[in-house]
């Protein structure tokens, strides 16, 4: 009987070897951000994006831009190396706007870049409706992909193969043109001669304003995935998408009155060569993507950030995230993690 309590005490001491059985510490991050300035490819004018990163820097929150965002300024980057992911807003808007997706990801281990398009934003509107941003839109982009990947601060800790876009309404048509789409400029025409009370698609009543004859649609080949949310996408045809190959996560709402649904995200993901992860939300409207909003931002922007009865954007972000999160690990694979060491800045 002694010698069956030896055994059991000597396998119960085993099991208590902190060798063998307690796991290693499983990183945790915060989130830094840093700022980036890098010439238009346009008219190689000075042009902004933030990028917010994994990071293991103590955080507090920051007030950048009018947005209270949770993430420190030049925070110690994790030593790691990171996918990238790509993000454009619709017109005239911010991609602060979606400040609360681009930190969460930035804690599961991304590398979050959110552009700014010049001529096209909350505060310059003096390319909306060209030619120009159309098909500068995805330019730019690709040189905020080549300006991360030369960024002192950066480069060390990002994948150069593991690229993705995240396009918001006309942030999805730029993250199309990328793959390889190419637009139909007379599917627009003939839509806002179908709908001419379509404010948003049909601002120059379906004809842009040729601006530069020396630009066409580029697409590039360092992207790999697409997660598009309410894209504005009515200007392509299933033969004008037949070289996008490369797998796409797409939400829209079924209460979008400013984008069309059925003429863009439904029509896209039957159109798409490689189907879609479609997700569609019931109620939510185009502003529900962008991230809720404080009592502040509520009394000043009512109709942004006000949606309709029995729609919950918090719990629609919590999905939406999580759903992000494991979308961008299966197409463009995991971070390489490297404990909670960090780079000294």
């Amino acid at each position: 009987m002694s010698r069956l309590c030896a055994v059991l005490l000597l396998c119960l001491l085993g099991s208590l070897n902190p060798v063998q059985a307690v796991p290693a510490p499983h990183p945790h991050w915060s989130v830094g951000y840093h700022r980036l300035t890098f010439p238009d490819p346009l008219d190689l004018q000075p042009m902004d994006a933030i990028a917010f990163y994994p990071s293991t820097g103590i955080e507090h929150s920051s007030r950048v831009e009018g947005y209270r965002i949770d993430a420190s300024e030049d925070a110690r980057v994790a030593i790691g190396r990171f996918p990238m992911l790509m993000l454009s807003p619709g017109n005239t808007g911010t991609p602060l706007a979606l400040h609360d997706l681009a930190t969460s990801l930035a804690r599961k281990g991304f590398v979050v870049v959110a552009v700014t398009h010049p001529g096209d934003n909350s505060r310059d509107h003096s390319r909306l409706g060209t030619l120009s941003n159309l098909y500068g839109r995805p330019i730019q982009i690709s040189a905020a992909i080549t300006a991360t990947l030369g960024d002192p601060l950066l480069a060390p800790f990002v994948h150069a193969d593991q690229v993705g876009v995240i396009g918001y309404s006309a942030g999805g048509e730029t993250a199309l043109i990328l793959s390889g789409a190419t637009p139909d400029l007379e599917r627009l025409r003939r839509y806002c001669r179908e709908r001419p009370d379509d404010r948003d698609a049909c601002n120059t009543r379906g004809e842009l304003i040729a601006d530069r004859d020396d630009l066409q649609p580029e697409a590039d080949p360092r992207v790999h995935a697409l997660m598009l949310m309410a894209p504005l996408s009515l200007k392509f045809s299933r033969q004008t998408l037949a070289g996008v190959h490369i797998p796409v996560l797409l939400y829209s709402g079924d209460g979008d009155t400013l984008v069309a649904l059925d003429k863009n995200a439904a029509a896209l993901a039957r159109k798409l060569p490689v189907a879609p992860d479609f997700r569609l939300l019931t109620g939510a409207g185009h502003f529900v993507f962008m991230a809720p909003c404080s009592e502040e931002q509520v009394a000043a922007m009512p109709a942004l950030c006000t949606d309709a009865d029995g729609v919950d954007r918090e719990d629609i972000h919590r999905n939406l995230i999580a759903e992000a999160g494991r979308f961008f690990t299966q197409a463009l694979g995991k971070p390489d993690r490297a404990g909670l060491q960090t780079a000294d800045q």
